[in-house]
């Protein structure tokens, strides 16, 4: 890790403000709406403040960050919108409350694939929706998306809720290389392969591995990350001790990845600064933060990923633009409902 970077760990704070948005907008240059937390984009914060000058003001929304942004309307003092999954910055646009952004630097740092074909959102980093699997009782080192639902692995499967974002977003990519139908029966095939009802987050699934539960599960690789060097809860370093990251892959040979990005707030009052921010975040110094503390791998090309995150394997990037994924987001949902996955296993 960069000393740079460590002594901005070691130094940030959270700016996280709970109160009435309007509060905000006089005291920073850049007012940020997030889903993340912000522990997690504070020190990308401070980086940014110390090269420009600039100061920052995040407020976190876990739910209804796009509600809250169209109630303001105008007088909204958001300027930029930081989320994670295609579906919430898919959500964003739809919901008419950004704006697009013409700008060089965004074009050159991030890949077409990783923005939005109408400039309406850019990712900023990319994770791998990955097989955990157990060290012990897995034998596999290659899977491909459709294996998950043969019966070999009947009992043996744990997942978070079917109708998470990121299992939503990687269902709606399914569907979108191999039709609906076909997307329907990989569903099924899923649903009564787990070992349980759909419960907890990515890191759950991998306590369940640890715990004899089951044997595979699908998770983002940063958890695994977060998971490895976790001081403050060391219980978590045996879950990822316990599971090795298999890249599944679609017929094409390519692994679902999904993305944090950022989106230009529609009324954004800062635009100037905010759009500066914007650069920032996808260029050199920001890239390495992310891969560096949070394992997400760099989308600015030539940035390389964190030596844990490398150890994962080769990640081959699926090609299908995430717009394109987006576009199946309802249908996915509908179909997990459809199918009574959340139910949990069938006979």
């Amino acid at each position: 890790m960069m000393p740079s970077i460590s002594r901005r760990l070691a130094l940030s704070t959270a700016v996280l403000v709970a109160a009435f948005a309007p509060a905000v907008a006089s005291a920073a240059d850049v007012n940020i709406y997030t889903s993340r937390q912000p522990e997690l984009i504070q020190p990308l914060l401070d980086a940014f403040t110390e090269e420009s000058g600039l100061t920052t003001a995040t407020i976190f929304i876990d739910k209804g960050l796009e509600e809250r942004i169209a109630a303001e309307g105008a007088n909204s003092p958001a300027d930029l919108i930081m989320t994670v999954d295609i579906g919430r910055l898919d959500a964003a646009k739809q919901a008419g409350v950004v704006q697009p952004v013409e700008d060089e630097t965004l074009e050159k740092n991030i890949p077409e694939a990783y923005r939005d074909s109408e400039k309406e959102w850019f990712g900023l980093t990319a994770r791998g929706r990955v097989v955990y699997a157990s060290k012990e009782r897995v034998d596999a080192d290659a899977l491909t998306y459709e294996e998950l639902a043969d019966p070999k692995w009947k009992g043996r499967l744990c997942t978070r809720s079917g109708q998470h974002q990121y299992n939503i977003a990687l269902i709606a990519a399914y569907i979108a290389h191999n039709g609906e139908e076909a997307a329907r029966e990989w569903v099924t095939g899923l649903r009564d392969n787990l070992a349980r009802r759909p419960e907890g987050g990515d890191r759950d699934q991998a306590k369940a591995i640890f715990a004899g539960e089951c044997d595979v599960a699908l998770g983002n690789t940063y958890y695994v990350g977060k998971m490895a060097t976790n001081e403050k809860e060391p219980e978590q370093k045996e879950w990822a001790d316990a599971i090795k990251v298999i890249m599944p892959t679609f017929e094409n040979g390519l692994t679902h990845v999904n993305i944090s990005g950022v989106a230009l707030a529609k009324n954004a009052p800062n635009r100037d600064n905010a759009v500066k921010l914007m650069e920032f975040l996808s260029g050199d110094e920001a890239q390495k933060i992310y891969a560096e503390l949070n394992y997400e791998y760099p989308l600015e090309p030539g940035i390389e990923a964190s030596e844990l995150v490398k150890s994962f394997g080769d990640l081959k990037p699926d090609t299908l633009p995430l717009d394109e994924i987006a576009k199946f987001r309802t249908k996915a949902s509908e179909m997990v409902d459809e199918v009574g996955y959340d139910n949990g296993p069938q006979s």
